[in-house]
């Protein structure tokens, strides 16, 4: 029979939709057995029905478009069934990592049978590298102003300004919480750290 069959026919024919028939028209896995230079309409032939049933029935069991164009231009049986049971193949690993899934989450709703058990366990001392380095404070505060961590309330953070010295200067009145700051030597901030041993510079 010539082709006479439009995709609409053709459509109902093979009850594969129209839009799905464009897309193995464009990917080139069922093509029409003539196209209109005209319009672009597409017409098919009944002759291509079979082929049209096996492309929906591998695409039903979830084979790629891919597979499926090498099924249908396989020399010969043997290398058709070769494709096919490596499909078979692959939804067979799949079903088994869905299984798997499955039992972890059946697992995860069940209340544990008892109670954990716990294994208490000695370690004996073991050797530990470390790396030390010394590192210039105006890496970590550029511009030469430094944080005054633990003097005064969080809300009126004060800041030490370098270079000094400066007239009443010194760790009672670097260090304490309630002097007015004045402007700190390195010196100063030196003996900080040890009369109180928590201010950071």
């Amino acid at each position: 029979m010539a082709a006479g069959l439009t995709v609409g026919d053709f459509s109902r024919a093979t009850h594969l939709s129209v839009k799905t028939l464009r897309h193995y028209h464009q990917v080139g896995l069922l093509e029409p057995a003539a196209v209109n230079a005209d319009t672009g309409y597409r017409y098919y032939s009944a002759g291509q029905i079979p082929t049209a049933q096996v492309i929906r029935r591998l695409r039903d069991l979830e084979m790629p478009v891919a597979d499926v164009k090498a099924v249908l231009a396989a020399p010969d049986a043997p290398a058709r069934n070769a494709l096919i049971a490596a499909h078979l193949n692959r939804l067979e690993a799949e079903l088994d990592q869905t299984r798997t899934a499955v039992e972890s989450l059946r697992k995860l709703l069940q209340p544990p049978d008892g109670p954990a058990a716990i294994e208490h366990r000695s370690v004996p001392a073991a050797a530990a590298a470390a790396i030390g380095a010394l590192v210039d404070r105006a890496e970590f505060w550029p511009g030469g102003r430094v944080p005054w961590a633990n003097c005064g309330p969080p809300s009126a953070p004060r800041t030490c300004t370098p270079p000094g010295p400066a007239a009443g200067c010194s760790p009672a009145s670097c260090c304490s919480r309630t002097a007015a700051r004045p402007p700190c030597s390195s010196p100063c901030r030196a003996a900080c750290a040890p009369s109180g041993g928590s201010r950071p510079w």
